[in-house]
């Protein structure tokens, strides 16, 4: 093997590990929803505002073989539920809060990551299909913690 062979494998292993790191995580958004609903409560009713976006998160492992080997190169993907609620009590006490529900939607391709990214949007999208029920599952485990919120916002009294 020459010289300029050598040298040649090298460039290519330190590109491909460069671009590597460059590209070893991205998060792209994907579409979102919006779920509003009105809770009741001593201190008067919450309007509560929940807006769930998928967030899909691309990571590139492995790598570029030389000529004649297998490359190990794959683009592992996970898709992420974010909920982001925005409530507004009847005393005008507004409380915030994010909700993520990791790896909702997993999967890997062989190769680079940006080869890959358009299919794999499609792939979620397919799989996140009822996004409107995970949106509506989240808020109403949220709605303990709210009232919860509010009743510490207000300091809940109690008689007995």
């Amino acid at each position: 093997m020459g010289r300029d062979t050598v040298q040649e494998m090298m460039m290519t292993y330190l590109l491909g590990t460069g671009l590597m790191l460059g590209l070893a995580s991205a998060t792209i958004p994907a579409a979102t929803i919006d779920h509003s609903i009105t809770i009741d409560h001593r201190t008067g009713p919450i309007d509560a505002r929940y807006r769930g976006t998928v967030a899909v998160e691309h990571k590139q492992v492995g790598s570029i073989a030389p000529p004649g080997r297998a490359s190990t190169l794959r683009c592992m993907w996970s898709a992420n539920m974010i909920v982001d609620r925005h409530a507004t009590a009847a005393t005008g006490t507004t409380m915030m809060r994010n909700i993520v529900r990791d790896n909702v939607v997993s999967g890997s391709r062989p190769g680079w990551c940006d080869k890959h990214r358009g299919s794999i949007a499609k792939e979620v999208a397919a799989k996140v299909k009822d996004m409107d029920s995970h949106v509506v599952a989240v808020a109403q485990e949220d709605h303990d913690v709210l009232r919860a919120e509010l009743d510490r916002a207000h300091g809940e009294t109690r008689t007995g």
